[in-house]
């Protein structure tokens, strides 16, 4: 399967990023190709009027690697990790105009738009925060979003892994293990169930069904 991680920290060594790259070190564990995206390099711009902005054939007329990125990377992988920094007490910029311009190629007007709809959904999401605070409730609202994007895209919301750190790689002394915990996320990242009941799912009365063992980190 392929994994992709869209980092969206301004610091290529900072704490979020080293939680997507424990996610993608467990799904290598598994088998998975990997990838990482760092989107401070890639976007530029944010979303803006789509009415005024498009090209005459529909396409986006932002020049930058976001399309490269969505059409060659985004709807290519099986799985998405979406890395972010708690900035004030939500998701960072670049994460947030990576969603958005989403809207750009998936509008009728947009050259193969249909085709693009069909390949951005049905994935498995994971989501890794790092942020100063301890205080369990500073990232609720980050989870909140990110979930309904997932049930907005139909993706499997497979885990959240957050890590309390400030300073560059201060992640690694937080007692908790968020670097295990991301790395075990990633290796069962296509193994565990995920499950979002309604009062008529059918269901078997069986969570975790036999199975060979789960990878743990050596």
């Amino acid at each position: 399967m392929r994994v992709l991680a869209l980092s969206s920290s301004p610091r290529k060594d900072g704490n979020s990023r080293l939680l997507a790259e424990a996610v993608l070190a467990g799904a290598t564990s598994r088998g998975h190709d990997v990838e990482i995206v760092d989107l401070c390099e890639v976007i530029t711009a944010p979303l803006r009027d789509c009415r005024t902005c498009r090209l005459a054939d529909g396409r986006c007329s932002i020049d930058d690697g976001y399309e490269t990125l969505l059409r060659d990377k985004v709807t290519a992988a099986d799985a998405v990790v979406l890395a972010t920094p708690l900035y004030w007490y939500g998701i960072a910029g670049q994460l947030k105009i990576f969603i958005d311009r989403i809207f750009c190629y998936i509008k009728a007007e947009a050259p193969r738009s249909g085709e693009t709809m069909r390949l951005l959904m049905n994935k498995r999401l994971a989501v890794v925060i790092s942020a100063e605070e301890s205080y369990p409730g500073a990232s609720l609202g980050v989870v909140a979003q990110l979930q309904e994007l997932a049930r907005y895209l139909r993706h499997d919301f497979v885990g959240v892994v957050r890590g309390v750190a400030n300073s560059r790689g201060e992640i690694r002394r937080d007692p908790a293990g968020p670097l295990d915990q991301a790395y075990d996320l990633g290796a069962r990242l296509f193994d565990d169930a995920v499950t979002d009941y309604r009062m008529d799912t059918a269901r078997s009365g069986v969570v975790w069904p036999c199975r060979p063992e789960r990878a743990v980190k050596p």
